[in-house]
């Protein structure tokens, strides 16, 4: 599979690159504005899919649109019914255009006439075209302060720098890259178009949400390393947002650090707590150092030795009965806590013992409901 790629070192192009590099067999001929001219007829010829990604949206004179979008679109659109008619080679088009173009500003209105000229192409010449017109593609690689809200959003507040928001309740609508993308390479592979009533090639999920909120979760993003709590960011825009955010981090933010709790049994460290989810962390303790000693009404959690030697004693809090689970961390075994029993672990290896512990909700101090009861 050889594909063309115009603006294939803008943000939706250098994405795509990378997402094609990952298949075996497949080649990319990257057209940029730095491509000479003459190149084009020959990349089309050996190409079986033209992605056409090339255009202006921020220029300096409003005459660009004209240049960048529109006569660039019908070059492209001669070559390739110059050899489509010489050689009966008609690779597949994959178009993207925008929601603007039905907006009547100049640019939406570019975009419009290079749709135009793409569609004319395909009916004279039976090229199979896909257009897309798309709402704000955001995700990683994405240029701050050019045309991405969430791209501005992402960079200043992972630098700790304001943003201006002059319409905290203007609606916007998003949808993430690697969906854009998941869409174009299915079409590359044979997929089924799948048009909306106009007749324009679909991608999605689609969010629906404001410029304030998304600008509260970026900030979310930001204090869950002060506040150890995260959001909802495992599905949908919490999960496409938060990966874009990370992606904006300088490198001497890669890491963090964690408050550390330690006494003579040994340390507590607490590394992640979700709204939803519970919370992860992991303590350590000194050879034959016991811990814990308490039982819950309804938490529960679950315990994983990954270094050392640990006993698990229960005692069920009415009936008296007792119970003892030995583990290693080269045996690796989950052991849960039940409510109802009170617990406790001991180390009972050699060297310092190392558990990890998730917990189904967070700590709340003024309902621990962690209640002190020796076995």
């Amino acid at each position: 599979m050889h594909i063309l790629i115009t603006g294939a070192d803008g943000f939706i192009g250098r994405n795509l690159r990378l997402r094609i590099s990952e298949r075996a067999g497949w080649t990319v001929t990257p057209w940029t504005r730095h491509s000479a001219p003459d190149g084009l007829q020959n990349a089309i010829e050996q190409a079986d899919v033209v992605i056409h990604l090339a255009g202006v949206n921020r220029p300096k004179e409003v005459s660009e649109f004209q240049t960048g979008n529109v006569d660039f679109t019908v070059r492209l659109c001669d070559i390739l019914a110059q050899v489509a008619s010489a050689s009966n080679h008609r690779p597949r088009l994959i178009h993207t255009s925008s929601t603007q173009a039905e907006r009547g500003n100049p640019y939406g209105e570019s975009k419009k006439a290079a749709e135009a000229a793409m569609q004319s192409l395909a009916r004279a010449h039976g090229h199979a075209l896909h257009v897309f017109r798309l709402p704000n593609v955001f995700g990683k690689w994405c240029r701050p302060h050019y045309n991405s809200a969430v791209a501005t959003f992402c960079h200043q507040i992972a630098r700790g720098l304001p943003i201006e928001i002059h319409d905290p309740g203007a609606a916007l609508q998003l949808i993430h890259v690697d969906d854009v993308i998941d869409r174009f390479l299915a079409l590359v592979d044979g997929a089924a178009a799948q048009p909306d009533a106009a007749g324009f090639e679909t991608a999605g999920p689609v969010y629906s949400t404001t410029v304030g909120a998304v600008a509260d979760t970026i900030r979310g993003f930001r204090d869950s390393r002060d506040t150890g709590v995260i959001g909802t960011v495992g599905h949908g825009l919490g999960r496409a947002l938060y990966a874009t955010y990370v992606s904006y981090l300088p490198v001497e933010a890669f890491d963090y650090p964690l408050v550390r709790h330690e006494d003579p049994r040994g340390v507590f460290v607490e590394m992640l707590k979700t709204r939803d989810s519970g919370q992860f962390s992991y303590f350590t303790a000194h050879p034959g150092v016991t811990r814990g000693g308490h039982y819950h009404h309804a938490k529960t959690e679950k315990f994983l030795v990954i270094q050392g030697k640990a006993c698990f004693r229960f005692r069920h809090m009415l009936s008296g009965e007792t119970h003892e689970i030995h583990t290693t961390a080269e045996s690796p075994r989950v052991v849960e806590t039940v409510p109802g029993w009170t617990h406790d672990i001991t180390n009972t290896g050699e060297g310092l013992m190392v558990v990890m512990l998730w917990a189904n909700e967070i700590f709340d101090r003024n309902r621990p409901d962690t209640i002190s009861a020796a076995l």
